[in-house]
């Protein structure tokens, strides 16, 4: 039977491609507080330094590959529903074969001007100071920084109300809203957490697989 199985995925689903997390031991972003690259303040303070640490982020992810994992989740579409939210802003989801993909926080391969958060155009290439869209405002990562609205959560709530199946994958659910998006399934939703470091503990309704997103999503799909 035919189950809608939302996945709600974090930086540690991409870890395994090559792509360094956000959380790594010592708390910073390639060297950087996250108060100096990912909020609104750090760009109006230093806009170039913040370009800059984005266009590094985006270099990289065009040098790698979806894992076993986002494979694994694509090829459940043949025979499930499947709508994966992701707090990544990588596309490799996509890349993978996922044909529903919301993103939370934004899409490293697409830009906006600084004015309008609509303004969304694809953008594989570095955004520099002085890059302007056609009604001349300067162009941004399509990113969701801290202090930032979150547009996508309502659509997340509503997905996740439908969910006959959550599998967490990959995520400190440290990060809010996206963390509080566990909440939204039905008692009766089975939740399958896989995280090599679970911040969560296993109770009637979580089962925690303590494992990497690759190991961890073949002993979670056993459970269809």
């Amino acid at each position: 039977m035919e189950k809608h199985i939302v996945v709600l995925t974090g930086a540690g689903m991409s870890a395994e491609s090559g792509l360094k997390t956000f959380r790594d031991a010592d708390g910073l972003w390639e060297g950087h507080s996250v108060n100096d690259v990912a909020t609104p303040e750090a760009f109006a303070r230093n806009p170039e330094l913040v370009l800059e640490f984005y266009n590094q982020r985006r270099r990289q992810l065009l040098e790698v590959e979806p894992n076993s994992a986002h494979f694994e989740l694509a090829k459940l579409e043949t025979h499930h529903k499947v709508t994966i939210i992701t707090q990544n802003v990588d596309d490799l989801h996509e890349r993978a074969g996922s044909t529903n993909v919301i993103h939370l926080h934004g899409e490293l391969l697409k830009a906006r001007n600084i004015v309008d958060e609509f303004s969304v155009m694809d953008w594989k290439t570095d955004i520099k100071l002085g890059d302007r869209c056609s009604k001349g405002y300067q162009l941004r990562p399509h990113i969701v920084w801290f202090g930032e609205a979150v547009p996508m959560i309502p659509k997340a709530i509503t997905i996740c109300e439908t969910a006959d199946v959550l599998f967490i994958i990959g995520t400190s659910m440290q990060v809010y809203p996206a963390a509080s998006l566990i909440h939204y399934v039905q008692p009766e939703t089975k939740i399958y957490y896989i995280d090599p470091r679970p911040a969560i503990q296993s109770n009637h309704q979580i089962t925690v697989i303590a494992d990497t997103a690759t190991q961890g999503i073949h002993k979670a799909i056993k459970h269809l």
